[in-house]
C-alpha cells in the first residue's frame, strides 16, 4: 500500500490553520461534529474550505486518506 505524501499539518497548511500539532489538538478538540454530518458539511468552514475538503474526497485525490483522518478525528467516538 502506498503511503500518503501528506500529513493533517500540511492539510492544515492548506486550509490556512495553524498547524503545528497542538493547534491541530486544540482545533479538532473544539470542533468535534456529531455524526451524519461529512467533514466537508462542518458549519465552521468557510466556503473554500469547505470545497477543498469536499473536492479531495470526491477525486479520492492525494488528500483523500488526510482529509478522511481529519474526518474520524473530528467524529466523537462512543
Amino acid at each position: 500500500m502506498e503511503m500518503s505524501i501528506h500529513s493533517l499539518s500540511m492539510l492544515f497548511d492548506q486550509l490556512g490553520l495553524k498547524s503545528d500539532p497542538a493547534s491541530i489538538d486544540a482545533f479538532i478538540g473544539s470542533h468535534m461534529l456529531p455524526d451524519g454530518i461529512k467533514v466537508s458539511e462542518a458549519p465552521f468552514w468557510t466556503p473554500a474550505q469547505a470545497a477543498l475538503l469536499k473536492e479531495e474526497m470526491l477525486d479520492d485525490a492525494d488528500w483523500a486518506p488526510v482529509v478522511d483522518e481529519l474526518n474520524e478525528r473530528l467524529h466523537p467516538r462512543h
